[in-house]
């Protein structure tokens, strides 16, 4: 029974996250000027996507965003295939048709207080999970997960791994590319920045590991470097147009879960 429970956690966070999982960073650090904040993400599993869409606010303001509502949404593939997004709750968007197939070319067209935003972005082959393993570290005797994977060999990859404990996303970062290991085995180490949520044993990890192109890599690596790092924080790097913030991420996601031993 307990050799069951890892799987069917997978399945729950697979099903209830893949639409739903927030990427929020706090945004529009170095201008006192507001900017609309764009964030979609399209995956290779069962929609609906979603994208979401706000306000900036001054860094000395309130970190919550206003929801930028009455926005026309629509999201094209490289196929043919149209779909005019509908607005759920204010400022969040859901597809109703559109499927995400590695290999095609998503474009996203935003038209909101007569301003256009566009963002377009590829959906790489998935890479699968070799094995999701834990470690001790030297000092202190923390527990950090670690997860193998095999790089695809003669293209670019660039991945990131969502860290949940326990079904809770965790705000971490990790980004990694293929440039020193490519078509290689990647050994990836999760240490988190937030040393009061260690793990410990019957923990439930579960590692997602987005494949995406990069546009969606450099987003968040820029957001992992700069938080937190800077006295003078940058904005990360947008990949939509018109001056907008934020991201348009076509990924594909595999996952594993495993308890703390």
């Amino acid at each position: 029974m307990k050799r069951d429970i890892p799987i069917l956690v997978a399945l729950v966070v697979l099903s209830c996250f893949l639409w739903s999982c927030k990427k929020v960073i706090k945004l529009d650090l170095d201008t006192s000027s507001s900017h609309i904040v764009i964030q979609g993400d399209i995956y290779d599993h069962r929609g609906p996507y979603t994208v979401q869409i706000s306000k900036s606010v001054n860094f000395y303001d309130s970190s919550t965003y206003p929801a930028v509502s009455g926005a026309i949404v629509t999201i094209s593939d490289s196929a043919g295939n149209s779909d005019l997004l509908k607005e759920s709750s204010p400022g969040l968007y859901i597809t109703s048709t559109l499927k995400g197939i590695a290999g095609r070319t998503y474009t996203l067209l935003v038209k909101s207080d007569g301003q256009t935003y566009t963002a377009s972005s590829t959906m790489p082959a998935a890479v699968g999970i070799a094995s999701l393993y834990f470690q001790k570290s030297v000092f202190g005797n923390n527990i950090f997960p670690s997860v193998s994977f095999n790089d695809p060999a003669n293209i670019s990859n660039y991945y990131r791994l969502v860290y949940f404990i326990n079904t809770i996303q965790q705000n971490d970062i990790n980004v990694t590319d293929d440039k020193l290991n490519a078509g290689q085995t990647i050994n990836y180490v999760i240490r988190p920045s937030d040393t009061d949520n260690k793990l410990v044993t019957g923990d439930v990890v579960t590692i997602w590991l987005e494949t995406m192109d990069n546009g969606g890599y450099e987003y968040f690596r820029t957001a992992g470097r700069e938080r937190g790092q800077s006295a003078s924080p940058a904005n990360p790097t947008s990949n939509i147009s018109n001056g907008a913030l934020g991201y348009f991420n076509a990924c594909s996601v595999r996952t594993i879960t495993a308890m703390v031993p």
